[in-house]
């Protein structure tokens, strides 16, 4: 089975997480937070970076890493880092997503989201206490 390394970022503003629905390929129409793959050679913190900036067109602000959770889906197995951010500058551009929403805790299991990122859902309630 292949394997997939991927950063997703949990960018957050005012008790609010955004989240991303896809708008193509087998999950499309799923939820998910946004990011992707590791270049090789890249650290899971600089993949956020510039998948965000990819897809959101954002620069953002690498608060720390909260978990990493391994998926497996039928054709592949995810391992995804999972790094919770801000905006430091620019304002979010849907590049790649079909919609996007922020999402406060009462909202955040409003949406269909893939089964990876349904598996940190109670980690990210944790944190929203927080942020």
């Amino acid at each position: 089975m292949k394997s997939i390394r991927v950063s997703a970022v949990i960018i957050h503003d005012n008790g609010r997480v955004y989240a991303a629905q896809r708008g193509y390929g087998e999950y499309k129409d799923f939820w998910e937070f946004p990011g992707g793959k590791r270049e090789e050679g890249e650290t899971g913190e600089e993949a956020a970076v510039r998948e965000i900036w990819e897809e959101l067109g954002v620069t953002i602000s690498v608060e720390r890493l909260i978990c990493t959770v391994g998926y497996d889906y039928p054709d592949f197995h995810l391992t995804m880092d999972c790094y919770l951010a801000s905006v430091r500058e620019g304002e979010i551009t849907m590049k790649e997503h079909e919609n996007a929403a922020w999402l406060d805790r009462e909202n955040l299991r409003s949406v269909p989201w893939l089964p990876a990122d349904a598996s940190i859902l109670d980690i990210v309630e944790e944190l929203s206490s927080v942020f």
